[in-house]
Parts: structure tokens; C-alpha cells; sequence
């Protein structure tokens, strides 16, 4: 009984050593990996590289030395690497099955890399979310929108979606349309939009504004507001100009849209 006992407390004892130093390897080892992530983050080495490409390769280096310290603990507490290989041999179509997703962002996230559909900072609208992209990872894509959401995608998902890229021209074109009365002075309207257009601030001063009868239906006519604008300030400016354009239009008396309303009776 004694000798059970002396050997019970060898083998807690031991273990408890085993996961205090994997305890002190994590938390150790993790210290380590955020120092030199934020070493690597600004050193000279990324200085000339694509913000993009960087923070893709950073995330490639910060998985490789997680991946490095968890087999490290797993060493540390004794388990024979031996016996992981065949545990994960015997359920290779289960483990298969279960990364098979991961692969796929994976391979989503080299594709992005190579083809360059657009960077980080651009503004793009994919897979059913739209916002300006704050981070290309190994695994996911995140995109911030105007109402301070943040949306995470799998890469896999983007690379088999429609990538809209506002940014990628350096300027986008804002349409704004206002509906007022069949019997509006068009010259007039027109040209209160010029101005409006002229003297609202964010439309590009170097580029074509346009105020135009944009079409109509049997109670209104419609009156299009073009201009050209950096896309980071597309939602701000836009708003500006209706609103503008929309006090504009009751200082000069023009009428709402009239309302007809048909009765069977």
C-alpha cells in the first residue's frame, strides 16, 4: 500500500510539473511571439512593402510560431509525437473532412495575394458585405463599414464572389437624383445643382459636374446631381449635396412631387 501511494504521488507530482512548465511555456512563449511580432510589424524589412502584403505575410509568420509552440507543449508534457502521427493518420478523412474549409480559406488567402483583387484601405462591396478592407489574414478578410462594424469573410468565400472595388480608380461617381413638380423651371433647377455642386464641399472641383433632367414619371420630374468623389468620402458627400440641394430647391418655391390618388368609387 505504501509503495502505491509513493508512486501515485510520483506520477502527480510529475505531472503537475509537466503542466506548470507547459503553463510557463505558453504564457512565455506567447510574450515572446507578440514581442516579435511587433518587432517584425516595424522593422526595416516591411518598410517598403504593400501594407497589404504585410500584414498577410505577418499573419502567415504569427500561425508558424503558434503552430512551433503548441507542438513544443505537447512535447513538454510528454506526449509522443509517435502516437499524434497515428492518431491522426487513423482519422485522416475526419481530419481531412474538418480542414478542408480551412484549406480552402487558405488557398483563398494566397489567391488575394497573387491576383490583387484590392488592398487593404480600398473600399469593396463581396459576398454579400460592403465596407473598406482592414485586414487580409491567412484565413479571413475584414471589412469595417460606415457604422463602425466589423464583418469578417473567409477568403474562400471571396475568391468565389464578385468583387466590387470601389477604390481601385482613385474617384467614384456619386448620383444623386430629386424628384420635384412637372411644372419646375428645369433651367433653374439645373442651375441651382451647378451651384450647389460648385460650392458643397468633397465633389472634385477638377472634374465634370453635371445637373440634367434625368427622367420622370406621370406626377414628377426627376433631376439628376452628378459629380466625381474620393470614395472613402462618397457617403459624407452625398448627404451634403441633398441635403443642399433639397434646401435649395425650397428656398426657390419649387413643389413636391403632387400625389394622385385614384379611387374605384
Amino acid at each position: 500500500m505504501e509503495n502505491f501511494i509513493n508512486k501515485a504521488i510520483e506520477i502527480c507530482t510529475e505531472a503537475g510539473s509537466k503542466l506548470i512548465l507547459a503553463l510557463l511555456a505558453w504564457i512565455i512563449g506567447k510574450m515572446i511571439i507578440n514581442r516579435l511580432m511587433k518587432m517584425l510589424g516595424k522593422g526595416k524589412m516591411f518598410a517598403s512593402i504593400d501594407e497589404t502584403v504585410k500584414k498577410f505575410i505577418l499573419s502567415a509568420v504569427r500561425g508558424v510560431l503558434y503552430t512551433v509552440l503548441v507542438v513544443s507543449i505537447i512535447g513538454i508534457l510528454g506526449v509522443p509525437m509517435a502516437s499524434i502521427v497515428t492518431v491522426l493518420a487513423t482519422c485522416g478523412v475526419a481530419v481531412g473532412m474538418a480542414l478542408q474549409g480551412a484549406l480552402g480559406n487558405l488557398a483563398g488567402g494566397i489567391m488575394l495575394m497573387v491576383f490583387r483583387p484590392f488592398n487593404v484601405g480600398d473600399i469593396v462591396s463581396a459576398a454579400g458585405a460592403e465596407g473598406a478592407v482592414q485586414e487580409i489574414s491567412m484565413f479571413y478578410t475584414k471589412l469595417k463599414t460606415p457604422d463602425n462594424t466589423l464583418i469578417t469573410i473567409p477568403n474562400g468565400s471571396l475568391m468565389g464572389a464578385n468583387v466590387v472595388n470601389y477604390s481601385a480608380e482613385g474617384k467614384r461617381r456619386l448620383d444623386a437624383v430629386f424628384a420635384v413638380s412637372k411644372d419646375t423651371n428645369i433651367d433653374q433647377a439645373e442651375e441651382i445643382i451647378r451651384n450647389v455642386l460648385r460650392e458643397t464641399e468633397g465633389p472634385l472641383k477638377d472634374e465634370e459636374m453635371v445637373a440634367a433632367v434625368a427622367g420622370g414619371t406621370n406626377e414628377a420630374l426627376e433631376l439628376l446631381a452628378r459629380c466625381w468623389v474620393v470614395p472613402s468620402d462618397y457617403a459624407p458627400v452625398k448627404a451634403r449635396i441633398t441635403e443642399n440641394v433639397t434646401r435649395a430647391f425650397g428656398k426657390a418655391g419649387f413643389k413636391a412631387p403632387a400625389v394622385r390618388i385614384i379611387s374605384d368609387k
